[in-house]
């Protein structure tokens, strides 16, 4: 009986300690609920009740929060892309090219961004539309904005842009629908990113990046430009698996040191390398089904991160890039 007591009373315990946990964490939503429509209110003019309304039609979505939990880019090199480059891909995205051509050279001229590079950044986001998401954006962005601690911070900023953008654009603000974390359209722009980035690329004084690919083509070429795409200059080069290139790999994205500089620490280019010893440049490693493979990433490489923080995407798209121009 004494043992049975015991447990009943730890049980009782936990219980209490998840209620209050539970109450504690009610509170903090409550009170981040109303910071947040206080926030919209006073800041950007919006009526109270159109708030609460909104806020009252969205819902968490366990399934959300399980997605963001594992994402794609946590898988190694090797796991990550056969999920991108592939024949179908590949075969879609110069069936995508040719079908709007012009509209990729106007891009390149106006931008200084490759057709190839805008190519495949939509033929990684969504297969050329095919697959823009299938999560409410205003389910996604008030699940983790409000049930999502990590990163809560970051998600209420876009649902604040998200509430701006639909004001602005005059979009249907619960009909949206998108990726776990709330981008939408060809390109998967999230709200900040559409609001900031999107250009009306055909002249009809409307910036859709959701059904326009002319506008979609563009903005992505934009986004591109304003992140520091410079313009006829190499995104990477492969480098001989070496003890040596292991040892350059360090944390972060951002190229620091000059070739110059890599190459006094052993940085073996390939021969003619065509690249200049002032370029900024970073090894990164890529992990193989057995053993790694090394990359000299350049500014470029970088400016394809701020898309995605993540060296993989940024591979993946890069390569993508390669082989759409190499197959036209």
């Amino acid at each position: 009986m004494g043992n049975f007591s015991k447990a009943l009373a730890l049980t009782f315990c936990s219980a209490l300690s998840f209620i209050s946990h539970s109450a504690l964490a009610n509170s903090d939503y409550q009170e981040q609920r109303q910071q947040f429509i206080e926030q919209m209110v006073s800041k950007h003019g919006f009526q109270r009740n159109e708030v609460e309304s909104l806020l009252a039609q969205a819902s968490r979505n366990e399934t959300i929060l399980e997605a963001i939990a594992r994402p794609w880019e946590a898988k190694p090199w090797y796991q990550y892309y056969p999920i991108f480059l592939t024949e179908k891909r590949l075969q879609a995205g110069l069936k995508f090219w040719q079908q709007h051509q012009q509209t990729l050279t106007r891009a390149e001229e106006e931008f200084g961004v490759p057709a190839e590079i805008i190519v495949a950044i939509i033929g990684v986001e969504t297969f050329y539309g095919e697959y823009r998401g299938k999560y409410s954006v205003l389910d996604a962005l008030y699940t983790l904005g409000f049930h999502y601690p990590p990163r809560a911070k970051f998600f209420r900023s876009e649902l604040e842009q998200f509430m701006l953008l639909t004001r602005e654009e005059s979009l249907p603000a619960r009909d949206l629908m998108g990726s776990y974390a709330g981008a939408m359209g060809y390109g998967q722009f999230i709200s900040s990113s559409y609001r900031h980035y999107a250009v009306d690329f055909d002249g009809d004084n409307i910036r859709d990046l959701l059904g326009n690919p002319t506008d979609a083509i563009g903005s992505v070429a934009n986004y591109f430009a304003e992140h520091g795409w410079q313009k006829n200059e190499p995104v990477a080069i492969k480098l001989a698996t070496s003890p040596t290139h292991a040892q350059l790999v360090n944390k972060g994205l951002k190229p620091e040191s000059s070739v110059a500089e890599l190459k006094q620490k052993g940085l073996e280019l390939p021969e003619n390398s065509a690249v200049t010893a002032q370029a900024k440049a970073k090894v990164f490693e890529f992990e193989l089904a057995e053993g790694h493979e090394y990359w000299l990433g350049f500014n470029n490489f970088y400016v394809i991160t701020r898309y995605n923080h993540s060296p993989l995407y940024a591979m993946a798209v890069y390569q993508l890039s390669q082989q759409l121009k190499q197959a036209r």
